[in-house]
């Protein structure tokens, strides 16, 4: 589960509020719908990203039990939403209607400021994200979405870390932003040097500290280096 707000934000759960059931490889929302909500997710795994003109699809992070899901415009006209969320485990979540929060944040400034830190910590995780891919190319990109993964998703061990979440290869592509075969490459040449191995179907990162060596990462704090 990654970080958690609802201590600052517990109040909007208190706001009259939609709840839903969505099942695995359905959508809360597609892009171009109507962006009239905010989603808090009570259980299951939801994929946020994008489809690109020619089709390609991409990841941008994964939302879990505990996490906001706010990709809306506050304050303003009603637009649409720019990406789409997409069920990777059957989802239980709470809608939040647009004009219902805007009026709770408007009459309570705590409130609203713990809603900017969370607006702007996950503005920080894509912006750092994009900063990966512009400055180290493919090879970073990979790099550092499995130095993410092993932050939200990691379990320590003495040899190393577990992430815990089954990819496919076409699915850790579409984090990258790039395609299967270049990511198949790039993973077996990480095999070959022992750098990370397979476990049911899942990466062990042997060695962490390599892949932060190669990207120069800068070792940015953990609510920040995060793929959820």
């Amino acid at each position: 589960m990654s970080y958690n707000y609802l201590d600052d934000l517990k109040e909007l759960l208190l706001i009259e509020h939609k709840e839903q059931t969505f099942k695995k490889g359905s959508y809360l929302f597609r892009e171009g719908d109507l962006a009239d909500g905010i989603f808090y997710i009570r259980s299951g795994k939801v994929r946020i990203g994008k489809i690109t003109p020619d089709g390609r699809e991409i990841t941008f992070h994964i939302s879990g039990e505990g996490d906001f899901i706010s990709e809306i415009r506050l304050f303003c006209a009603l637009s649409t939403y720019r990406v789409q969320a997409k069920v990777m485990e059957d989802c239980d979540c709470i809608k939040i209607g647009k004009k219902e929060l805007e009026e709770k944040l408007f009459l309570n400034p705590s409130l609203s400021a713990g809603f900017l830190k969370m607006m702007g910590t996950q503005q920080q995780k894509t912006q750092s994200k994009f900063r990966d891919l512009i400055l180290h190319g493919k090879k970073g990109a990979l790099y550092s979405t499995l130095i993410r993964m092993t932050n939200s998703y990691g379990v320590q061990r003495n040899d190393g870390i577990l992430i815990d979440l089954p990819l496919t290869n076409q699915e850790l592509a579409n984090f990258c932003g790039m395609s299967r075969e270049v990511v198949n490459r790039l993973l077996n040449g990480l095999k070959d040097e022992g750098i990370i191995k397979m476990e049911d179907g899942k990466i062990f990162v042997c060695s962490l500290q390599y892949l932060k060596d190669e990207i120069h990462c800068e070792n940015c704090p953990a609510e920040i280096c995060r793929i959820d």
